[in-house]
């Protein structure tokens, strides 16, 4: 819990680049929405809309805590955190010094997202809520906390009153971190400061994406129309694995050079803007395709893990796992969670898959209150979708099982449940694998839209 007081700069616990706030009811259910499907944010609202699911650890433990002191410099509770600070505030300038080359000679032009690069990866936490911290008091004194601490801030409350807390901290654009505003019905999605520079107009651009709203973008010009390496395919769920590599990537994206994306799963749907994509950014099916185009820099979407000689890629590259991996799960009743978590793990493993790019598991609903599947799942996040037996019994099995039958009046369940989820016709990865006490299937959700070119 979070306590507000006047005059004083609150510790807040930072895992990702960008914040929500929300301050009502309707706002609150955004939030948390916003939190399950734009890949990682932090979370903060009034406690008096605790769900009970929220972060319960207080401020100052073993992960990054963070507040502002005189100034508005940010200080942390590790070294670690700490170079990852510099990092963000390194990944800043980098991105506006490559911005101001690739706009030279252009009078009166600032490119879009210059300085949207980070060094903080997506919240990895042990429940799909862990990213939420509750607080009590005004919020406006929760915004000296939050200024010097996120690259994006994302404000589920009126628009004016956004402007009246956040007046009194305003520096310059290359320092302020993107502001957006969403109204209360999650209709509108406002780019409010910071719109080029500070990255607000792709934030409120993939946020709109993520909830189905309207984005409002107010600034004269938006001269780059490229990609925000950092916010890419955010609105999808990716997760980039590393950040070592956004910020040369980003440099190659806003200096024109040769870029190639490559979408071997996933979402294809990543242009979205009202323009051709730029001539320097080119569509691959495969990474061996990018690797003898020999581009300056890659994006890569996949939930492969890459070869040893596919990883040439990432020299200047950036990797995203696109969340299109469907396991169907059986198991015995009363099988602990560690027995399913090894399985899960060494079932990918095996298949030279991410567990990063797991979307959901599906069963049985006999399963719907399984401990051990219920804990793995909500350790990493994952949606469990379940099927009636009769549901199952519809899709075609490989290998029906009079024995499970008996017991569940369904013919199989971790096959004909994968099946049920990306399409009866679409083949499985794996069809099925029995180990101990667990058995598994796998499927790659597919997409059929064809990419830009």
């Amino acid at each position: 819990m979070i306590s507000l007081q006047e005059g004083i700069v609150p510790e807040i616990r930072v895992r990702s680049d960008y914040a929500v706030i929300a301050i009502t009811k309707h706002g609150v259910e955004l939030a948390r929405n916003l939190l399950r499907s734009f890949g990682g944010v932090d979370v903060y609202y009034m406690s008096k809309f605790a769900r009970g699911d929220e972060d319960v650890v207080s401020s100052g433990g073993a992960e990054e805590v963070a507040s502002a002191g005189a100034g508005g410099v940010r200080s942390t509770g590790s070294s670690e955190a700490g170079a990852e600070a510099s990092a963000r505030a390194e990944a800043a300038n980098a991105a506006v010094s490559a911005a101001a080359i690739a706009s030279a000679g252009t009078a009166g032009t600032t490119p879009v997202n210059a300085a949207v690069v980070g060094a903080a990866s997506p919240s990895t936490t042990s429940s799909p809520y862990g990213g939420i911290q509750l607080f009590e008091g005004s919020v406006r004194m929760l915004f000296p906390a939050l200024f010097p601490a996120y690259k994006g801030i994302i404000c589920i409350i009126s628009l004016g009153a956004v402007v009246r807390m956040i007046a009194p901290l305003l520096q310059d654009k290359k320092k302020d971190p993107g502001i957006v505003v969403i109204d209360d019905k999650g209709e509108h999605v406002i780019s409010v400061l910071s719109g080029h520079l500070g990255g607000a107009n792709e934030l409120a651009r993939e946020v709109a994406a993520a909830m189905g709203a309207r984005a409002v973008i107010t600034t004269a010009s938006d001269v780059q129309k490229t990609i925000a390496v950092d916010l890419f395919g955010r609105r999808f769920g990716w997760e980039w694995e590393s950040a070592d590599k956004l910020t040369p990537v980003s440099a190659s994206v806003v200096n024109e050079e040769q870029v190639a994306v490559v979408i071997e799963s996933g979402e294809p749907g990543w242009w979205t803007l009202d323009t051709p994509v730029p001539p320097n950014i080119r569509s691959y099916g495969s990474v061996q395709e990018a690797l003898e185009a020999a581009p300056h820099a890659a994006l890569v979407v996949t939930h492969r893990l890459l070869s040893s000689a596919e990883q040439a890629i990432l020299s200047n590259g950036v990797l995203y796992r696109p969340k299109v991996i469907v396991l169907g799960i059986g198991c015995n009743r009363g099988t602990p969670a560690e027995e399913i978590e090894e399985v899960i793990a060494s079932t990918l493993s095996e298949l030279d898959f991410s567990i990063r790019s797991v979307k959901t598991v599906c069963t049985i609903n006999l399963k719907a209150d399984e401990e051990g599947l219920l804990a793995v799942c909500g350790k990493y996040g994952w949606p469990l979708v379940t099927y009636t037996p009769e549901e199952l019994n519809e899709m075609p099995m490989n290998q029906p099982s009079p024995t499970v039958f008996k017991y569940t009046g369904a013919y199989g369940v971790s096959e004909p449940a994968v099946q049920r989820y990306i399409g009866g016709s679409v083949p499985l990865a794996l069809v099925k694998k029995k180990s101990g006490n667990v058995t598994i299937s796998v499927g790659i959700q597919p997409f059929t839209e064809e990419l830009p070119q």
